[in-house]
């Protein structure tokens, strides 16, 4: 298991992101988009257009980590205005099901 600590940030990335991506071009994303340093530390969460799909990368201050989540059924929904920093009770929600 990756510990990833307790005071990171959770950035949620609004609409949907061509999944092809890898860190570097979603790193470029979080530069252009959310003006955010991607190797700051915090992570950020990027959805696929059908919903069951999500990436998050995350500079851990040793290297580069892309995660990738499919859901067998469900999708992974937020509403969340571009950019903006979600809530402790929100973000858990949405990422839930990352935990099974």
């Amino acid at each position: 298991m990756i510990a990833i600590p307790g005071n990171v940030r959770v950035w949620l990335a609004t609409g949907h992101t061509d999944m092809r991506r890898g860190f570097p071009s979603l790193a470029l994303l979080v530069q252009e988009s959310l003006k955010r340093d991607p190797h700051a530390g915090d992570l950020y969460v990027f959805r696929g257009r059908r919903g069951d799909l999500i990436k998050i990368i995350w500079h851990d201050g040793q290297g580069a980590c892309l995660f990738t989540k499919r859901l067998e059924r469900g999708r992974f929904l937020w509403s969340i205005a571009g950019g903006r920093r979600s809530d402790d009770q929100r973000c858990t929600a949405i990422l839930s099901p990352l935990r099974n």
